[in-house]
């Protein structure tokens, strides 16, 4: 950039770098300095830099943090927001202590990394989140295991489940979208400094160790793919998109469900809306947020993935600021979604007599007389047709629910009470196992925690490593 005696005008500046509110200006330095401070306590230990203008750009960056850096508001960004945060310090401490700071790196290892930073971040909350609504899930599952229900295929009545197993289902799928999140974050573990351009460096930096201090587990593998690649934060994107989706399909059948036609459940006038014209209405509005949120989270893949497209594997602006641009409004659609998910979820009451009842009129115990002819010898095949005609008999009659007159003889004396049935249903995972089906997700949901609680501990212990680092290194280089 030396090479250079002039830049892009105002307005292309705008565009190309932006115009950050005071707000934004101090998460993105917030990210860099910190950057900055464990690139500062490598270089002193390698002896790249002096302990003086190690400590003298040490305590120049952090009172810029102090005063969330005040002083570069309205400061000419014509080459980024960085750039001008570099020559700031350059200013204050001069070119021969400022002009250090950015030995053995470049704004694409760096770049890199306060994506990484921010990224495994915002997973780590999405996952909080995801996880406080899976508990939910399973705490409303259990209080509801007996609430029977039909499942429906196709939208027709099909078997009986309870309320609280259907949940459950739903737990365990929404903990599979968790544990593809958990791997975006471990996937994010090796910290890009040290990568510098795109090849390393000649200079003898110890990337590990400002690894360690910033909560990496290690180094990049490769110099070029730590500045070309941003596969973690497209994979973040689809994981997200994966919880997401499965959301809106709760969503789908929260909202069936609520319906007049259906009544199965009801939700509290805190979670509903009213009509501006229609003053009888009751409109579980809030389930319609929850499904939009997984089309967000899939435009911004769709985006991101499509800005990727084709560019060459090395660092560039398309990937690394372009593409990368979509994946905080993704994810912060994929959260606001799961925050609304929870809250619906733990808001819902269902209607245990609208649901028996519906399960009792909709023949869904067909199956079950089915394979009870079965236990007797009969052919499956030949049952099915028995009592397809059975339920054809009833229907013809105006009926909703099977007799003993409908029945073959060989049923007539059957149970068909709709809990027992629910409770036959122990095999291959059904309803009649909720104990340990429920054990199981719950089981997955305590891992879930764990990790969470463990990243955050390791993520904590290098700050305070930072930190400590940090001090001692002002106090040598401080003159007596």
């Amino acid at each position: 950039m030396s090479r250079l005696t002039a830049t892009v005008g105002a307005r292309i500046q705008s565009i190309v770098y932006g115009s950050p509110s005071a707000a934004e200006l101090a998460d993105e330095l917030r990210l860099t300095t910190e950057i900055d401070l464990a690139h500062l306590v490598m270089l002193a230990d390698r002896g790249l830099i002096g302990a003086e203008d190690a400590a003298a750009l040490v305590r120049a960056i952090e009172r810029m943090r102090a005063e969330d850096f005040r002083s570069l508001h309205g400061v000419p960004t014509p080459r980024g927001l960085y750039l001008a945060y570099e020559q700031a310090l350059s200013g204050e401490l001069g070119a021969e202590t400022g002009g250090r700071l950015h030995t053995g790196r470049s704004r694409n290892d760096l770049k890199a990394t306060a994506t990484a930073l921010r990224l495994r971040t915002e997973l780590h909350d999405l996952i909080s989140e995801l996880t406080r609504c899976q508990a939910v899930l399973l705490a409303r599952a259990r209080a509801h295991r007996d609430t029977v229900m039909p499942i429906h295929t196709h939208y027709q009545a099909a078997l009986p489940v309870t309320y609280g197993y259907y949940l459950a289902g739903v737990a365990l799928a929404l903990g599979r979208d968790i544990s593809a999140l958990r791997r975006c974050v471990d996937d994010l573990d090796r910290c890009p400094m040290g990568a510098s351009a795109v090849a390393g460096t000649d200079l003898p930096i110890d990337p590990a160790r400002t690894a360690r201090l910033l909560g990496f587990a290690g180094p990049p593998r490769h110099a070029l793919d730590a500045v070309a690649s941003r596969d973690g934060a497209l994979h973040a994107l689809a994981a997200a998109a994966g919880a997401a989706l499965t959301l809106s399909r709760l969503g789908t059948d929260l909202q069936l469900w609520s319906s007049a036609e259906f009544g199965f459940v009801t939700f509290p006038d805190r979670l509903v809306g009213g009509s501006s014209a229609m003053p009888q209405k009751r409109n579980a509005f809030l389930l319609e947020h929850v499904k939009a949120k997984a089309g967000a989270v899939i435009g911004a893949w769709t985006a991101a993935a499509a800005t990727t497209r084709s560019t060459p594997f090395t660092n560039s602006i398309e990937v690394g600021t372009e593409a990368v641009g979509a994946v905080r409004p993704g994810l912060r659609a994929v959260l606001d979604g799961t925050v609304l998910a929870r809250a619906l979820v733990g808001g819902a009451r269902p209607v245990p007599e609208r649901m028996l009842a519906r399960a009792e009129d909709g023949f869904v115990g067909a199956t079950a007389l089915a394979n009870r002819l079965v236990r007797q010898g009969v052919p499956f095949r030949t049952a099915h047709e028995l009592v397809g005609g059975a339920v054809r008999r009833a229907v013809e009659r105006g009926g909703t629910r099977l007799t003993a007159e409908d029945l073959p003889a060989e049923l007539r004396d059957t149970e068909l009470s709709m809990p027992a049935l629910v409770a036959e249903q122990r095999f291959g995972a059904g309803p009649g196992e909720f104990d340990r089906v429920f054990g199981s997700v719950r089981a997955d949901l305590e891992d879930h925690a764990g990790w969470l609680g463990a990243v955050r501990e390791r993520w904590g212990g290098a700050a305070h490593e930072l930190a400590g680092a940090v001090a001692a290194l002002v106090k040598e280089g401080t003159p007596a």
